[in-house]
């Protein structure tokens, strides 16, 4: 015995409705078809078609006086598809929180031509918390919708990842050329970072190490040289070492919290660093040179551009 299809929730169960979506698991969605027009040409144009009567058409289900339309998609990708179509005052904007939802919902949407709604889906998609938990997979997600703004913004979040990135489920979306092209960009980020540190004098004198003072670091080869503290040293090239991997502000965040510490403990890997003078002027120093740093980096790899090419 067949069981009967399930009926959908509100707003999709009303008795007005003129037509009946049936979902492949058996969901009927009674639905009006002025929203789908409006919303998508693909239903315009298919309600618009010459319909045929009920005895020309024996074929067509007929419920409760409607006539019932299956499509393949599955009822958890019709209903956000549906809710997206609908007057705000009738039907709240859907959260979709899974991937693999998300990606249904955009493939049914360029399949019945919602263009608005593909573009809604994703920029709901791509907040600053999921980019920085999902930035490589918002980037698929982007290239299979082709949609250049938030390729160019996934890509961004994409330098908190190193050059060579793990596997991640949606990596199947993503053509070889787009892989390409967002490995070249990561690099692009890490080479034009790296030429700030052939040229230092974007630091402000004020804030590097000796400035106006009596300190008595070690520069590595004498108790107090005419060169930068070893402590500095060792703090601008484990910088940009990490940098060559992830381009990005963290990179930059995380070392100064790193030797931050390292005065505080007056050591770096057993051996002393940090004198008393800098010990008490240099969290304030490197706190505000983490800003300058941070501006510098944003302002170099925001030439660096994302070739893709829809």
């Amino acid at each position: 015995m067949t069981n009967s299809p399930a009926r959908a929730s509100s707003p999709f169960d009303h008795m007005k409705a003129d037509l009946i979506l049936r979902s492949s698991d058996g969901v009927d969605f009674r639905v009006f078809r002025l929203f789908l027009s409006l919303a998508s040409p693909f239903f315009e144009t298919l309600f618009d078609l010459p319909q045929p009567s009920e005895e020309a058409n024996a074929d067509m289900e007929i419920k409760d006086g409607l006539p019932v339309i299956p499509v393949s998609e599955g009822s958890k990708t019709l209903d956000p598809l549906l809710r997206l179509c609908y007057p705000c005052t009738l039907a709240e904007d859907p959260v979709i929180e899974d991937f693999g939802e998300i990606i249904d919902v955009l493939d049914a949407a360029k399949k019945y031509s919602l263009d608005a709604i593909q573009s809604a889906v994703c920029k709901s998609l791509f907040t600053p918390k999921i980019l920085e938990a999902h930035s490589l997979r918002c980037f698929a997600i982007a290239c299979r919708a082709r949609m250049q703004e938030q390729c160019d913004l996934a890509a961004k979040y994409t330098l908190r990842e190193p050059l060579v990135p793990g596997w991640f489920k949606e990596i199947e979306l993503v053509t070889s050329t787009e892989l390409l092209s967002l490995l070249t960009y990561h690099r692009g980020c890490s080479s034009a970072v790296q030429t700030l540190k052939d040229d230092l004098s974007w630091i402000p004198a004020e804030l590097k190490p000796r400035y106006a003072s009596s300190c008595e670091c070690s520069d590595g080869e004498f108790k107090r040289g005419p060169g930068p503290p070893d402590w500095w040293k060792r703090f601008i090239a484990s910088t940009f070492l990490d940098l060559l991997d992830k381009p990005c502000a963290e990179s930059i965040q995380s070392n100064v919290e790193q030797v931050k510490r390292t005065l505080r403990n007056s050591t770096w890997a057993g051996s002393a660093c940090g004198c008393k003078f800098c010990r008490e002027v240099a969290p304030d120093r490197l706190r505000e040179l983490a800003i300058i740093f941070v501006n510098k980096l944003e302002e170099i790899t925001s030439k660096v551009k994302l070739d893709l090419k829809f």
